[in-house]
């Protein structure tokens, strides 16, 4: 009898020493994370570098415009230099789509697209960053190539050395072009069907591209922009925008977001719909390169920077195509509050010359309301329209009429009394109202009279809150 309990006693043994084990290993299993698709905190930056398809050395690039104690951080990029250089390249960031987008599917057959990304003297972390996010969070078939057009900035190493990343192309201009040209050269040398373009300091989020290439697949008339999601410029943390904005403008041709109004908003039964937009933001945005070209690509006669929005937003409604936000979409910007780059004829000179352009070839009998918002605008030179005014007639397009009627129906049109015309004068000096830089608070302040060639100017500029707060 002992022997056969000795005989049992073993086997009896090993079976509950397996089961302890896989007791062990169930509850282990049990109380394991799932894996997510992207963790949410960031990763060692001693690991950044151990990609298997990168070729560069990150350091090396990194540290060569490594910002230095003492220095002011936001003096070169208008930015917290030193916080975006502390933030890794490979940097995780939250996925801000609503749940919905999650479930939808895309067609399996997208065409791939090239990615524009044009830079003046960006700092080399936002840059990389900028890549390293694309090729992190795009599906490496829909991306034709990454094409780098660098605007001529100070050191060529910034853009040359990142050739090294898969899919990236570099090229350079000889000379400052400023964004309209620099993208246009970046969209000649475009291999892809679809052109893609996207700012130098930005983050693309999970999933971004797919929905928007699956509304100009649907329809090659469509311009599509993501949600513009926010990265602070102090301490570059990632922060949600709010899904239910479009891009609207005043008669000064101001960009602002606006809200959609209630009845829009009860209208729209599913929150991954897009919203038809009267203008983009113009920094990232895909359109169909047949389509691009179609319409005459950008103004090549605006410089630097600003305006180039409105032209392009016009232009595509008024010839027959569309605008949307795609909420399903979302990508992280930097918005700084002012340029860390030189205009050589003036920020605020360049910006009228541009929306001027603008103003004179699409806004018809309307560019009155934008020279009553703008009086400095009508002495101020703006060069030759008479190519884009035949290529707006080629293109047999819409009045600004029918584009505010059935576009922007919200954009009040001035009656008469809602221009005030006049000076307020004291001697040689007019009253007159200069906004708050960010703000909308105006300040009266006395200024030299306007003169228009050599004459005193019919009005200074002054806003009709200013002239209430005067009764």
């Amino acid at each position: 009898m002992r022997r056969l309990n000795r005989r049992l006693a073993l086997p009896i043994f090993g079976v509950l020493w397996i089961t302890v084990l896989l007791f062990f290993w169930v509850t282990k299993k049990k109380f394991e994370l799932p894996p997510g698709p992207e963790v949410q905190t960031p990763k060692n930056l001693d690991t950044d570098w151990e990609d298997p398809w990168d070729q560069f050395d990150e350091r090396r690039y990194l540290n060569a415009k490594k910002w230095r104690i003492g220095d002011d951080p936001y003096k070169l990029y208008a930015f917290n230099q030193r916080e975006s250089e502390r933030i890794s390249s490979n940097r995780a960031v939250p996925d801000t789509r609503h749940l919905r987008c999650t479930l939808l599917v895309y067609c399996a057959d997208l065409p791939p697209t090239s990615i524009i990304i044009t830079f003046h003297n960006e700092a080399r972390s936002t840059l990389l960053r900028t890549i390293r996010s694309v090729l992190n969070r795009t599906p490496m078939n829909l991306i034709q190539e990454i094409i780098l057009v660098d605007d001529f900035s100070n050191d060529p190493d910034d853009c040359s050395q990142l050739i090294k990343l898969p899919k990236v192309k570099c090229i350079r201009n000889t000379e400052r072009q400023g964004l309209v040209r620099s993208r246009i050269r970046g969209a000649s040398v475009a291999q892809g069907t679809t052109l893609t373009f996207l700012d130098s300091h930005c983050e693309v989020n999970r999933d971004w591209l797919q929905p928007l290439l699956h509304r100009v697949k649907e329809d090659y008339t469509r311009v599509v922009c993501p949600v513009i999601d926010i990265i602070s410029l102090d301490n570059f943390n990632y922060i949600e925008s709010a899904a239910e904005l479009r891009g609207g403008f005043d008669w000064s041709l101001h960009f602002q977001w606006e809200q959609l109004s209630p009845e829009q908003k009860a209208r729209r039964l599913d929150p991954t719909e897009p919203i038809r937009t009267p203008i983009i933001a113009g920094g990232l945005f895909v359109m169909d390169k047949s389509w691009f070209e179609y319409l005459g690509k950008y103004d090549t006669d605006m410089d630097i920077w600003g305006g180039e929005n409105f032209e392009i937003s016009f232009r595509v409604w008024m010839c027959g195509g569309s605008l949307e936000i795609v909420p399903c979409s979302r990508v992280g910007h930097v918005f700084r509050k002012k340029h860390p780059y030189v205009f050589p004829d003036g920020n605020a000179n360049t910006y009228i010359k541009n929306t001027k352009r603008t103003a004179e070839v699409w806004m018809d009998e309307y560019k009155q309301y934008y020279y009553a918002a703008r009086p400095f605008a009508l002495e101020r030179p703006f060069g030759n329209v008479e190519s884009r005014l035949e290529l707006r007639k080629n293109l047999h397009c819409q009045s600004f009429k029918w584009y505010l009627e059935n576009v922007y129906p919200e954009l009040r049109v001035p009656n008469d009394s809602s221009i005030q015309k006049g000076t307020i004068r004291q001697r040689q000096k007019c009253l007159e109202s200069q906004r708050q830089r960010n703000t909308e608070i105006y300040n009266l302040r006395l200024s030299p009279c306007v003169k228009i060639k050599g004459e005193d100017a019919k009005s200074q500029p002054i806003c009709p809150p200013c002239l209430t707060s005067l009764s």
